[in-house]
């Protein structure tokens, strides 16, 4: 999976979403019901750096695989919202089962 710019891509991303459910739906409930800001912050921060490396992996996997603007800007919206970066592997799986399987391409 770390490979190539899309396995490497779909395992942050698929990171990055568990860290942006955790946030939403554990940390700020531990936030504004239990009164347990620490939860936020820290989760927070994890979730904040997870975001920036999906950005980055985006980016090389973008430049390295030709992806249209389109196609990019999909990826990002995908990734701020509650699971779309689920919903973006099952795209990913098979952008990356099509790079593999290109001639000179691959592992």
């Amino acid at each position: 999976m770390l490979s190539n710019p899309i396995g490497r891509l779909r395992l942050i991303g698929l990171i990055e979403g568990i860290s942006f459910l955790v946030l939403l739906f554990v940390a700020m409930p531990l936030k504004y019901a239990a009164g347990i800001p620490e939860a936020v912050k820290y989760v927070g921060w994890a979730h904040g750096a997870l975001f920036v490396l999906f950005v980055l992996a985006l980016l090389q996997a973008s430049a390295e695989t030709d992806w249209s603007l389109r196609k990019m800007a999909g990826a990002f919206i995908a990734s701020v919202v509650p699971f779309g970066t689920f919903v973006l592997d099952r795209q990913l799986k098979r952008d990356e089962a099509a790079l593999l399987a290109a001639p000179g391409r691959g592992a």
